[in-house]
């Protein structure tokens, strides 16, 4: 869906167009891409905010955490991905790579993101994801900027010096303000890789290596101090063996960091099922595409050796059977798959046969239509 709405939605054109106002100083292209930029912004982030007010699926999923902590590889995704749409643009042979770069830079997203904090009142999920719609917005225009002045497309307006030096500076000092944070994002989110990968290491060493099975586990990076909570299926620990766990944290650098052993068991047991419940949510939206897939799948699969031998009992002259599947378009939304069959015989068959062949076949195969060909040998 996501995807359907980054194809149609109308921010791209805007954007591109801004890039080359401002690279052909066309300040009223400027203007008027601005302003349908900001239309198509804020009616988008409008809908996003109506649908999660309204939707009972109020969970945040990866999808969506992952828009809220934009970095320095979304600046360079936004501006190598503006750059290979503006070129192509600008290419003799025509093409519409907008679709494609919407994609890649994922403009939608974001503004879906913002919608849902917004819907929610979480306001760290909002201006995460504006500030990752913003840089998007931000570099594809200055990619397409750098390409028109690299072209030397002709300018609408001559500019004197002072004001070429603060169009430029304008520009510098926009990209300045949006890479120093992206560059502390990128940063904190080494930091937060590192500090999982040791604690990993450190339940390994500590408890998988010594045969300790761990039924719950869960890592919270953003408490004071952090912590790492376990629990093991069957291995209880003393408090004496719980200090002498946590003293070895430094030893995995770890600090600022407590280990906490869970062997409560009925707080223990309600957070293992609301962990299993939300897996569970995973596992069924799965199940389901997976099921419609067969279901599909079925539709285009017939036991031909099966249908092949019970023909030639019951129509002695077929020699040889095939069925396969004809796909009709009623209407722009709606299709309907027909099975037609192709036999080859030792005589030319006659109709009323063919007609019972057909009948017999609309019934073996539980289908309202049925296409019967006698094939040349």
């Amino acid at each position: 869906v996501i995807i359907g709405a980054m194809l149609i939605s109308p921010l791209m054109g805007p954007i591109v167009g801004a890039g080359f106002g401002l690279g052909m100083y066309d300040f009223e292209l400027l203007k008027k891409s601005m302003k349908n930029l900001l239309i198509a912004t804020v009616v988008s982030l409008t809908t996003s905010a109506i649908y999660f007010y309204i939707s009972p699926f109020k969970e945040a999923q990866s999808e969506l955490l992952a828009r809220t902590s934009p970095n320095i590889y979304d600046i360079l995704i936004a501006f190598f991905g503006g750059l290979v749409g503006v070129i192509a643009v600008t290419r003799v042979e025509k093409g519409n790579p907008i679709p494609g770069v919407a994609i890649a830079t994922a403009l939608m997203p974001p503004l879906c993101t913002a919608g849902y904090g917004l819907a929610l009142g979480n306001y760290a999920y909002f201006f995460g994801a504006l500030y990752l719609y913003t840089i998007n917005c931000v570099f594809i225009c200055i990619a397409t900027f750098v390409i028109v002045k690299f072209l030397n497309y002709p300018v609408t307006k001559q500019l004197d010096l002072q004001q070429q030096k603060r169009v430029k500076y304008g520009i510098t000092l926009l990209i300045s303000l949006l890479i120093v944070p992206s560059i502390y994002f990128a940063y904190q989110l080494y930091i937060q890789k590192s500090y999982t990968s040791r604690t990993e290491i450190f339940i390994q060493k500590e408890f998988l290596d010594k045969d300790y099975p761990i039924i719950y586990k869960k890592i919270k990076y953003n408490t004071t101090p952090r912590r790492i909570e376990l629990a093991f299926l069957a291995k209880k620990f003393n408090d004496g063996e719980i200090v002498d766990l946590n003293k070895k944290l430094s030893n995995y650098d770890l600090p600022n960091t407590q280990l906490i052993i869970r062997q409560d068991t009925v707080n223990l047991r309600k957070d293992i099922m609301n962990q299993i419940n939300s897996n569970q949510s995973v596992v069924d939206q799965k199940d389901i595409l997976i099921n419609n897939l067969r279901s599909q799948l079925e539709q285009y699969q017939f036991n031909t050796a099966q249908i092949n031998n019970e023909a030639k009992i019951l129509f002695p002259a077929i020699s040889s059977l095939k069925i396969g599947n004809y796909n009709i378009e009623e209407e722009p939304s709606k299709s309907k798959i027909i099975p037609v069959v192709l036999f080859q015989s030792k005589k030319k068959v006659d109709s009323e046969t063919k007609q019972k062949m057909k009948l017999w076949l609309k019934e073996r195969l539980a289908k309202d239509s049925v296409e019967v060909y006698q094939q040349n040998n």
